[in-house]
């Protein structure tokens, strides 16, 4: 919409904007649009159903799989036992695939033929996944973060919505905002995701229902108070409550 304004005033031609849910979905899903024209030159071999799946004429669900080329999976961290959110997203990248080896401790890994290239990885890759979950549950998903981060490996926790409510990055950059509410009191909610340096966003509360409409009456509309005492009267501003004539 901002686009289309700032062409009608550079140009003082508008523009029409249409923006279904359906198309801005389908734009996320752009990478499984790409494998479907993939399947016409053979299976997808970062899939989960590779080498001992079966490959129809429709992308395949992928499950935890990353499905961008680099292989990923969802993988057990200390406490999954009891906590469903202990789980980290892990990826083994090409480029840290060295890196990754040293920190499970499987350096051999590194030169081993069967695990040195990405096409090699590619028909181990269930068990490769199950030698590191055997080193994620030893640590609590942050412990893994905070170990992998400092070697450039890809990898992201599993967040509850009480993780992500009380995580405090997020209230620092005002993607989470806590507003103060005059009858509610105070609660959480999302800020603006988009951040211009010259354009800070206020999130404030949603206004009470009637809490302004004197002041429309009055500044807006500009009525006198006598007018807006028979708007209120005639019961256009809702309820209308009986008023106790003056002694």
């Amino acid at each position: 919409i901002v686009t289309a304004l700032y062409q009608r005033t550079q140009t003082g031609r508008g523009q029409k904007v249409l923006a279904a849910m359906q198309d801005a979905v389908l734009n996320l899903c752009r990478v499984k649009l790409r494998d479907q024209q993939r399947l016409e030159r053979g299976p997808l071999k970062e899939y989960p159903q590779y080498p001992n799946g079966e490959f129809g004429d429709t992308v395949p669900r992928a499950g935890n799989a990353s499905g961008g080329g680099q292989p990923g999976w969802i993988l057990k961290c200390k406490g999954w036992e009891t906590d469903p959110n202990a789980y980290i997203y892990f990826i083994t990248q090409a480029p840290v695939w060295a890196k990754i080896c040293d920190v499970i401790g499987k350096p051999e890994w590194i030169t081993d033929p069967d695990y040195a290239t990405p096409a090699a990885r590619l028909p181990r890759l269930k068990d490769i996944f199950a030698t590191v979950e055997e080193w994620t549950m030893t640590k609590t998903k942050f412990e893994v973060m905070e170990i992998l981060n400092k070697h450039d490996i890809p990898c992201g926790p599993i967040l509850s919505m009480k993780e992500l409510a009380e995580d405090q990055s997020l209230r620092e950059t005002g993607t989470i905002v806590e507003v103060d509410h005059p009858t509610r009191g105070k609660y959480l909610t999302v800020g603006n995701p988009i951040k211009l340096s010259d354009s800070p966003t206020e999130v404030t509360r949603s206004p009470l229902l009637g809490e302004h409409t004197d002041e429309i009456l009055r500044e807006v509309l500009g009525f006198d108070e006598r007018r807006i005492g028979e708007v209120r009267d005639s019961g256009a501003l809702g309820l209308v409550v009986p008023r106790m004539a003056a002694e």
